[in-house]
């Protein structure tokens, strides 16, 4: 007679917690030692907790608790199950930071050349294959008998260098003298299986919600269904779907002739389930329902309902045929909003109405990490704290990324960006935060601009250089920048001079970091953990690559960290939970919300496998990629099992539309109009943002008192008053200066800004030689701090420009006009207000009249606009010239030029005036160009200066290109209206 084996399901209806702790309750809770000699085998250590909790709801008092043990745990020891004295101690287990470099090491010596941030990243990618490979139990040697057929050639040299290190791994094993860490937990639960064959333990075993098909946890729960009193317990086995459907799931025998298996259907839920069975060698028929209900059950007709969404594609054709109340989802319901902002506003808000019920409990179950974040956040404006049980990357937490910003701030020289993001890290100097901060704000006004030369000696000649209109702003930052350079100039030193060992290089990052941090980068959980990751890979870095360039370290600290979750401590609201989806297995709640529901996110996207490709992972019998959808299905239709859930999607993400979910899919055209569409949520959620009825602001048009309107005005700025007298009002009188952003590629005002200092040094020191004019421009463009992307664009167009300014000056030198000066200031009284101006260029002309010349970069201004009074900075120079307020310099202003160098009719360089003797062309008259100048700008100083004129914002629009001003003047809700 065959042994009867003891094999239960809990479907998906019902509590799994709960209900497995009323069942044991009930058949071991008479005798409080016999329930307290027991051991209960779980899935992880999150499983334990929520085990722990349902046997504490079910007691109704006190409570002797079993011995509960996640075998998923990767510290699983012999000492769980008391047989270490038996036999000998199994070897240690290689240590994962240790086994990553030494596969890195193995990695780079096998592929030389390659990056070590690299390396790193594909040792964890081999890693995890390899720990497959074991877990799988397939021998390496199955690699050297595939046949690899047609397969691309990037498959076979992975596959050549994964056999390479494959071979060199065992030997790395055997010197250290440890083993995997996956074939060791083998081998103790083999063991396990071994001595509980002969002596079966004299309490119950009950493996409970272990869904996983590990051949040597199948056999551990074989062995466990064996007992008299053993059980094995999985949660939601479909039992009651049709032998058909069962069957079509796979996996499937090989074909005798081909030696090919037919594809299983790994997506399915219910996939692994069927693997795991078949490997235990039981069958689905000889599973019962458990015995054990809760007060948090759903209705059993959501465990069938469960089952047919979840069918395969060629079975969902049955759903026309399934009763009306088969396919009804009574609790669940669906919202769909329009952003990840609104999906988390509303989650906050369901989760905040479940805090009304005394009692009621609700749980977010959700892959995406950040919305989880922001749902916190929300909560936390309730004063409301919700732990994030998954944890968070350490790379996006403060610990990690100051390191990560030190790295980086440190490989690229310091430029301004990374530089200042470092400086003010919120962890950087808590203990003198304010002086701190206030340097690094002198820094950031100083930097603005394009980036200065690279290295911290860059940054010092950069703030030394104080001639320009900058220069104040530079000498503040100039007196704390030392402070900050002593603290910066060791990580430098150790970052210069190419390839170096990455333990002197994480050395040199700690000694900084602690410098800048304190002890208070190193407190809390992710401190902690920045310090441990920091401690064991410095002490790793010897088995890794000997040697590493020091940019590499960023990248590499930034995928160490990324896999290194930090999971805050417990503390959160106790009714409420956030939970990943491996931390949501075996858990419920009243409300469950199951977020994220598009594709990519829930199911997430495959990670490829850059080791071994699809045919050689199915030929090896390997989980495909896919299988992690099955499992996010299973994990879907656990978690839909609870009393109330909710189901919700955003339509787009950050960047782009969304595509919902399979998951959602398959619930929408199952349930169709019968599923709840959450509308009560949907109104909240408005009503929380509506702003009211709109109420636009009108155009701006102040007018302060004549007496504290400026009387100084540059000629430059004379045609913003005109055009946009809000503009100059919100810069003359409001003092509010547009900044330039930081790192900046070169404007054309910087370009314009470059070349009139060359022109200006050649005339000041090179006497206008035409022979000297080309050099200049060359070292100019040669500096350090020149931008690439500018001298390559911008140095043939500008060396055929310059050569035009050095012939036309020499053959205009040759018909008797002269250089008189370049780059004076000089200042008028004039309609009651000073005007000031700075000229490029003034030439004495052969009649002893003088020329005007402005360099332009780019085109000069159109005839249309000096005729419309606008551009008439050229008169404005002349008038001051003409009236005496340039030193040295006096006569009358008989021509006025603008020298482009902008191109035009397929050349770079041109002479363009606004004026012509006797008026051609729709152009000012040359003698008049003064008067009228002068009269359009006495009429404006009439009107804003020294009159009660209101500023009105973009007064001639057509005038006032610049939009530097318009958010303040809130343009959008206005133009168009007035």
């Amino acid at each position: 007679m065959p042994q009867r084996l003891h094999l239960f399901t809990i479907p998906p209806h019902r509590a799994f917690a709960d209900a497995l702790a009323a069942g044991l309750i009930r058949r071991f809770g008479s005798d409080p030692m016999k329930l307290a000699r027991g051991l209960v085998l779980l899935p992880n250590n999150r499983a334990k907790r929520a085990i722990s909790d349902a046997f504490v709801r079910a007691s109704e008092g006190g409570l002797l608790l079993p011995r509960l043990v996640a075998v998923g745990d990767p510290e699983l020891d012999e000492a769980v199950f008391d047989f270490a004295d038996e036999s000998a101690p199994v070897p240690r287990a290689v240590d994962p930071l240790q086994r990553r470099m030494i596969l890195a090491r193995l990695i780079g010596e096998a592929q030389p050349g390659i990056d070590a941030a690299e390396a790193v990243r594909l040792a964890g990618d081999l890693a995890r294959t390899l720990d497959q490979l074991l877990i799988e139990e397939v021998e390496p040697r199955r690699l050297r008998e595939l046949d690899v057929g047609d397969l691309t050639a990037h498959w076979e040299r992975s596959l050549r260098l994964f056999e390479v290190v494959l071979a060199r791994w065992p030997e790395e094993l055997a010197r250290l003298g440890v083993i995997d860490l996956a074939a060791r937990r083998t081998q103790l639960i083999d063991r396990v299986a071994t001595r509980w064959q002969n002596h079966p333990p004299t309490g119950f075993v009950c493996a409970a919600g272990i869904t996983t098909a590990v051949p040597a946890i199948a056999r551990l729960m074989r062995r466990v269904a064996e007992f008299p009193q053993g059980m094995v317990v999985l949660p939601g086995l479909a039992t009651a779907i049709g032998e058909e459907e069962w069957r079509s799931l796979g996996p499937f025998p090989a074909d005798p002739m081909t030696g090919r298996r037919r594809r299983s259907i790994e997506t399915h839920p219910q996939f692994h389930l069927k693997l795991l069975l078949d490997r235990m060698g039981v069958r689905r028929e000889e599973f019962d329902d458990w015995r054990g209900r809760s007060e948090h059950d759903a209705a059993p007709a959501r465990s069938r309902a469960i089952a047919s969404a979840m069918q395969p594609p060629e079975l969902t054709h049955q759903w026309i045929a399934l009763a009306k109340g088969d396919r009804k989802l009574d609790g669940v319901r669906l919202l769909e909003v329009a952003t990840p902002a609104e999906e988390a506003q509303a989650i906050a808000l369901a989760l905040r109405e479940v805090l009304e019920t005394p009692g009621r409990t609700a749980a977010l179950v959700t892959p995406d990490r950040a919305l989880a974040r922001r749902v916190a956040a929300h909560c936390a404006r309730w004063a409301i704290q919700v732990d994030d049980s998954a944890g968070q990357p350490l790379s996006v937490l403060p610990p990690g990324t100051l390191l990560l910003a030190l790295a980086e701030a440190a490989a690229q020289g310091f430029a301004p960006l990374p530089l200042l993001g470092l400086l003010k890290h919120p962890l950087v100097r808590p203990d003198d935060r304010l002086p701190w901060l206030e340097g690094v704000r002198a820094l950031d006004l100083a930097l603005r601009g394009p980036r200065p030369a690279p290295g911290l000696e860059g940054v010092d000649r950069y703030l030394a250089e104080q001639d320009g209109r900058d220069g104040p702003l530079r000498a503040a930052a100039l007196r704390w920048w030392p402070e900050a350079r002593a603290v910066l100039a060791p990580l430098e030193r150790a970052f210069a001079g190419g390839l170096q060992p990455i333990a002197s290089l994480l050395s040199a990052l700690r000694e900084v970091a602690q410098v800048l941090g304190g002890d208070t980068l190193w407190g809390r959980a992710d401190g902690r953990a920045a310090a441990n990751l920091l401690d064991a890979l410095e002490r790793e870095a010897a088995a890794g690559p000997p040697r590493a360039d020091p940019a590499s370290l960023a990248p590499m600290l930034r995928t160490l960290m990324d896999e290194e979750a930090v999971r805050p401590p417990q503390g959160g609201h106790p009714r409420l939970s956030i939970l990943g989806l491996i931390e949501a297995r075996l858990q419920t709640a009243d409300l469950m919300i199951l977020a994220g529901l598009n594709e990519g996110v829930w199911p997430g996207l495959p990670a490829p496998d850059p080791w071994l490709a699809p045919r050689i992972r199915a030929d090896l019998e390997l989980p495909g990629l896919e299988r992690r959808i099955g499992l996010s299905a299973h994990d879907l239709a656990g978690a839909l099992g609870a009393p109330q859930v909710l189901l919700t999607r955003a339509r787009r993400d950050a960047s782009a539309p969304t595509i919902a979910s399979r998951f959602w899919l398959r619930i929408l055209a199952l349930a169709g109009d019968q599923i709840d569409r959450a509308g009560d949520i949907a109104g909240w959620l408005r009503a929380l943002d509506d702003p009211g009825a709109p109420e636009p602001a009108r155009r701006p048009e102040p007018a302060p008192p004549a007496v504290q309107r400026p009387k100084a005005i540059s000629v430059t700025e004379v045609d913003r008053l005109k055009a946009d007298p809000y503009a100059f009002y919100a810069r003359r009188m409001l003092r509010l200066m547009p900044l330039d952003t930081v790192d900046a590629d070169p404007s054309a005002a910087w370009r314009g800004t470059a070349v009139h200092a060359v022109l200006e040094q050649w005339f000041k020191q090179d006497q206008c030689d035409p022979a000297r004019l080309r050099p200049r421009a060359e070292a100019m463009l040669a500096d350090e701090r020149t931008h690439p992307m500018m001298r390559a664009l911008w140095q043939p167009r500008l060396m055929e420009a310059i050569d035009w300014i050095a012939g036309e000056i020499a053959a205009k030198a040759e018909a008797g006009r002269r250089v008189l000066a370049v780059e004076q200031r000089g200042t008028i009284e004039i309609a009651g207000v000073t005007l000031s101006g700075t000229f490029d260029r003034i030439d004495r002309l052969a009649d002893g009249t003088l020329g005007i010349v402005d360099y332009k970069t780019g085109q000069p201004p159109t005839a249309r606009a000096v005729r419309a009074g606008y551009s008439l900075q050229l008169g404005l120079l002349g008038l001051i010239a003409e009236r005496g307020g340039f030193d040295g310099i006096s006569g009358k202003a008989s021509c006025f030029e603008y020298w482009s160098l902008a191109k035009y009719q397929g050349r770079f360089g041109r002479i363009a005036t606004p004026v012509d003797p006797e008026g051609k062309r729709e152009r000012i008259p040359t003698a008049d160009f003064v008067a009228i100048a002068a009269d359009n700008f006495a009429g404006a100083a009439a009107a804003w200066l020294t009159g009660s004129e209101p500023f009105t914002a973009k007064k001639v629009p057509e005038y006032a290109p610049y939009a530097d001003y318009d958010q303040l003047m809130r343009l959008d809700e206005w133009y168009g209206r007035d």
